[in-house]
């Protein structure tokens, strides 16, 4: 790579470098201990099992670590955390460290099948698990140490001390992300990267002890890292939402406004769902929207009542965030802002020199944030960690995101991917690992995944396939190739339609053309035969469906609502319809549980205690809608003359 005279590229603001903590911490264990000593009766987290002030939860955290040591656990070894989401959940993580080992996330969601190769990749010989966690999941395990919510183990006896905390270059988690060969990839992140993400936002977002952060992702998604670690290194409350609450957006609102909740990050699709929902509460301030593109309307929606909105990016590779850019009311697209602390961000050219501003090119990124790179490859660490010509110290990277930008006024333009990444619901996904399950199926001759936008308006996964020789054509290939899907990668990677070829569609030069592939007509994935709605409150429960899921012919009784493309958003939207329209609180595990209409009908009769059957309610509704104006006045004067 040749250097121009003219950098295309960015670096933080002065003073955005490590000015949040005023340490020089060398791992997250320090800038979070401090609080034990000046604060230790404070809350540090709470959730629905309960809460640990700063001197409990160091207190947990080093008797869990201890007895990690003396199980094995010493510098850098993997340590796999299974856990369902709940205060114990940052106990473990933190001991961890305190250990000296490296954490990785296995989340209790996906297939038995990637937690295995994610284990066995890892090198793991002992797991973390929580209470609620099935056996099946852990089968192979050396070593399993079950947790309750407060991060305690349950079986007694906690020998052995715990070392000074380590060096900033020792690993502090791997995080596994979707590969374009068909495997996930383990990105290898430093505790120095952790801090230095920390102590940026912490200058960034100027938290306060008096803050309080409601924590809603996974583990297993990196955004993870900053809403567990900045409240506590900055002397604040972590709110750990429940599983149940991060799935009900009805639920989730009620414990932020609980909580006295001040700042959220989370996806657009989850931020959607507040809104859903009853709206993001006034008391959440300060919100942090990132995970893929930021649409102009919904920040609109996330700047009201004077809220302060970020729009934050970056990739796992970079630790987390790598820019942040206050959002302002304007008409015009949401830019990515500029580097947090000590980041540089260059657009270049296929040629690795530097564009002109203005100009489309790959967006790479150098600076403190960068991961060692993949566990145990070799070959794409180098391909997508390349030497920095323009930072001018021995060693310093680039790291080539794949994503296209350009510099625009000195604020970045995020422009789209250059290769087959993309994001969907806040998730990275390679769709070459999705088309490697596809392929591998007997009956399936070749395929291909893409991305459409669903009636609803968000992207959708779609798959398309060519029979295998022999197939019978009519054959209906969905539902043994879903099920093969969902044994080997998490739900968010499971197409949500399919589309059978004949052949896919080639360039001139005998290449895949995405861009040719078709758009998928959006009609029921049905696997079971049609059986129309028997009962009013049936039939009002398949119009919702289909109008929510851009369905434009009839919903059967019958089918499934994630079969048709349903999905977190649109659950939250069926369960506000049924609010509004039978005045009944329906949680949306709920629907969950019975995601046919049958199944939620006799659901919703079950939970409800009034003398008045939903279904009467229903036929009165169906009754009433169909009133004239004039009609329904006179209705409601002759119930009021009688009353």
């Amino acid at each position: 790579m040749e250097v121009s005279d003219a950098v295309s590229g960015l670096t933080a603001p002065p003073g955005a470098g490590r000015p949040g903590t005023g340490t020089d911490a060398a791992t997250a264990l320090a800038l979070i201990r401090r609080w034990r000593d000046t604060s230790p009766d404070a809350v540090a987290v709470s959730g629905a099992g309960g809460l640990l002030t700063y001197r409990e939860l160091h207190d947990r955290v080093d008797r869990l670590a201890a007895l990690l040591r003396a199980r094995g656990v010493g510098q850098e070894v993997p340590v796999g955390l299974c856990l369902e989401r709940c205060p114990g959940m940052v106990v473990a993580l933190l001991a961890v460290w305190r250990a000296g080992g490296a954490y990785v996330p296995l989340d209790p969601g996906f297939p038995e099948d990637r937690l295995r190769f994610m284990r066995e990749d890892a090198g793991i010989r002992l797991v973390l698990a929580g209470q609620g966690v099935e056996s099946r999941l852990l089968d192979g395990v050396e070593d399993v140490v079950e947790l309750a919510w407060d991060g305690v183990p349950v079986s007694a006896g906690v020998p052995g001390d715990v070392p000074a905390d380590g060096p900033a270059g020792d690993l502090a988690y791997l995080m596994y992300t979707s590969g374009s060969t068909g495997r996930p990839k383990g990105v290898a992140v430093p505790h120095g990267a952790v801090v230095h993400l920390l102590e940026s936002f912490a200058s960034l977002l100027e938290l306060t002890p008096r803050d309080a952060w409601l924590a809603v992702t996974t583990l297993s998604f990196d955004i993870s890292v900053l809403e567990l670690l900045l409240p506590l290194a900055c002397g604040a409350r972590v709110v750990v939402a429940s599983g149940h609450e991060t799935a009900d957006g009805r639920a989730l609102r009620s414990r932020a406004v609980t909580e006295a909740v001040t700042i959220m990050q989370a996806t657009p699709a989850s931020w959607r769902i507040l809104l859903e929902s009853g709206g993001v509460p006034e008391n959440v301030a300060t919100r942090l929207c990132g995970g893929e593109a930021l649409p102009r309307d919904l920040a609109d929606a996330l700047l009201g009542g004077g809220a302060r909105l970020w729009n934050v990016y970056g990739p796992t590779e970079t630790t987390v965030w790598s820019t942040a850019g206050r959002v302002a009311p304007s008409p015009g697209p949401v830019d990515l802002g500029e580097p947090i602390g000590d980041t540089t961000v260059h657009i270049l050219g296929p040629d690795g020199r530097p564009v002109p501003p203005g100009e489309a090119g790959e967006l790479h990124i150098g600076g403190s944030g960068l991961a060692r790179g993949y566990r145990g490859m070799p070959g794409q660490t180098a391909a997508r960690f390349l030497p920095d010509p323009f930072s001018g110290t021995p060693g310093a990277r680039l790291y080539a995101t794949g994503d296209l930008a350009a510099i625009e006024d000195g604020r970045l333009r995020y422009l789209g991917r250059a290769d087959q990444q993309v994001k969907v619901r806040g998730f990275r996904i390679e769709l070459g690992e999705i088309e490697s399950v596809l392929r591998a199926a007997p009956e399936v001759a070749d395929a291909a995944v893409g991305v459409c936008e669903g009636p609803d308006g968000l992207p959708r996964l779609v798959a398309y396939v060519v029979r295998a020789a022999g197939e019978p054509e009519g054959a209906d290939l969905w539902p043994s190739l879903r099920d093969r899907l969902r044994r080997s990668v998490p739900e968010y990677m499971v197409p949500a339609h399919l589309v059978v070829l004949d052949a896919l569609p080639l360039t001139p030069n005998g290449k895949l053309d995405r861009k040719a592939l078709p758009v998928p007509e959006w009609t029921r994935a049905r696997s079971r035969p049609y059986r129309p709605a028997a009962t009013p409150l049936e039939e009002d429960l398949a119009a919702m469906w289909g109008e929510v899921l851009g369905i434009a012919e009839p919903v059967g009784v019958d089918d499934d609502f994630f079969e048709l493309g349903g999905h977190s958003l649109t659950a939250t939207q069926i369960i506000a319809r049924i609010q509004a329209r039978f005045a009944t609180n329906v949680p949306i595990v709920v629907l969950f549980e019975n995601p046919t209409v049958a199944g939620l009908a006799a659901a919703m009769d079950r939970l409800d205690d009034d003398d008045l059957d939903l279904a009467d309610i229903a036929a009165l509704r169906d009754e009433l809608d169909g009133l004239s104006a004039e009609d329904l006045a006179a209705v409601l004067d002759e119930m009021a003359s009688e009353s």
